[in-house]
């Protein structure tokens, strides 16, 4: 993943996670599509290494949704 963008908590400012891994996806416009609510989609810090993070697409929630993003999927 040459670009990997993460969530941050508006307030907090701490980047949200899942089992302590930081959720991850490498399509700005397509996190911000799919997630709502007080976040903000951030650069990931390139500090943070591969195997500290989650990428989106792997999250339980979103088990169902295929990959590319198709978002007439949403509608």
């Amino acid at each position: 993943m040459s670009h990997r963008y993460a969530l941050q908590g508006a307030i907090s400012r701490d980047l949200l996670t899942w089992n302590g891994r930081v959720l991850v996806h490498d399509n700005r416009a397509e996190m911000e599509f799919l997630v709502a609510g007080e976040v903000r989609v951030v650069p990931c810090p390139r500090d943070i290494p591969p195997e500290q993070t989650l990428e989106l697409r792997y999250h339980p929630q979103l088990a169902s949704v295929t990959w590319p993003l198709n978002r007439k999927d949403f509608r």
